[in-house]
């Protein structure tokens, strides 16, 4: 019996150029292993600004986009597959650029009527030189993933996060200044538009920054999440709602916080690209619904693959 992928030759994007580089190596090698088990030829492609080159001289059927973060998640490459004619996994052009701006995003999510925090942009100078708005508030790059450049003002803090003005910041000067939402960390993922579960995420750290998400130990991850069932159920739905709304396809990681105290829940982001490891919160909730990693890699190949076989791939 062949091998569901064989005869077919995937380019797995990995690595790239933007701050989640580490990442994306890590998510790239274990989709790029599952694409071997699974039958296919694969290309491991650390992509660079030569990508369209390198693309053009291999000529794969189709494109495991496994980048995270700027240039491989906010359109850039999405665009330059577009030119390619080249099938690809995940969001299309438009998608992606959206959800990687927060504030862009939020307004379109507002718009279709999912709950997400107040709050807007400012410039990061006057971030870091005064309050902008009443502590507690959280202060975020607008357009990096993976709790990049997010600091929490505390209530009761003595003054504004300074290193926002450092001559090290390299996240834009536009800063998202949101109010601090109380409570529990959840995650859903949607899959073909329909939401997989809740996960609960537990860690020692202040909140769930980069090391808690990527360092062993780090965070904890509880599947189902512990919460009052009609909670759990506008989770799903939100979450399906921002994937619809921001015009997703594919798999997607919606990121939300739940207030168990007030019964307050807000979505603060879409994941277009999420994390790609069998110890990620994507493939965890899909295993929690009997499809193992090496299905779940399956399956968001092939769907891109038909996708670009009937000729559209731009949304």
């Amino acid at each position: 019996m062949a091998a569901p992928l064989s005869g077919h030759h995937v380019a797995v994007l990995l690595g790239g150029i933007s701050s989640e580089r580490e990442v994306s190596l890590v998510s790239g090698a274990a989709c790029a292993d599952a694409l071997e088990r699974l039958g296919a030829q694969v290309s491991r492609v650390d992509a660079g600004r030569d990508i369209a080159q390198v693309l053009s001289r291999l000529k794969p059927d189709v494109c495991f986009n496994a980048l995270h973060g700027e240039w491989g998640e906010d359109g850039c490459v999405q665009g330059v597959l577009e030119t390619l004619n080249l099938p690809y996994t995940h969001c299309g052009v438009l998608a992606s650029a959206l959800a990687m701006d927060k504030a862009k995003s939020k307004a379109v999510l507002a718009a279709a009527g999912v709950e997400v925090p107040g709050g807007g942009l400012f410039n990061r100078f006057d971030v870091a030189r005064e309050h902008v708005m009443p502590p507690p508030y959280v202060a975020k790059a607008n357009a990096e993933g993976s709790s990049v450049g997010v600091f929490i003002v505390r209530e009761g803090s003595n003054g504004p996060p300074t290193q926002i003005a450092d001559p090290s910041w390299t996240y834009g000067d536009e800063v998202l200044v949101e109010p601090f939402i109380r409570g529990l960390e959840l995650a859903v993922g949607v899959m073909d538009g329909k939401a997989m579960t809740v996960t609960e995420i537990t860690t020692d750290h202040e909140f769930y920054d980069y090391e808690a998400k990527y360092a062993e130990g780090g965070s904890q991850h509880i599947v189902p999440a512990r919460i009052p069932p009609h909670a759990f159920e506008k989770a799903l739905k939100m979450s399906e709602m921002a994937h619809a709304a921001l015009g997703c396809r594919g798999v997607t990681r919606s990121d939300l916080r739940y207030d168990d105290i007030n019964d307050i829940m807000v979505l603060l982001e879409v994941n277009t690209q999420p994390g790609m490891t069998p110890t990620s919160l994507v493939p965890e909730q899909a295993a929690a619904q009997g499809v193992g990693f090496d299905q779940l890699v399956l399956w968001i190949t092939e769907d891109a693959y038909a996708r670009g076989s009937a000729g559209g791939n731009a949304n």
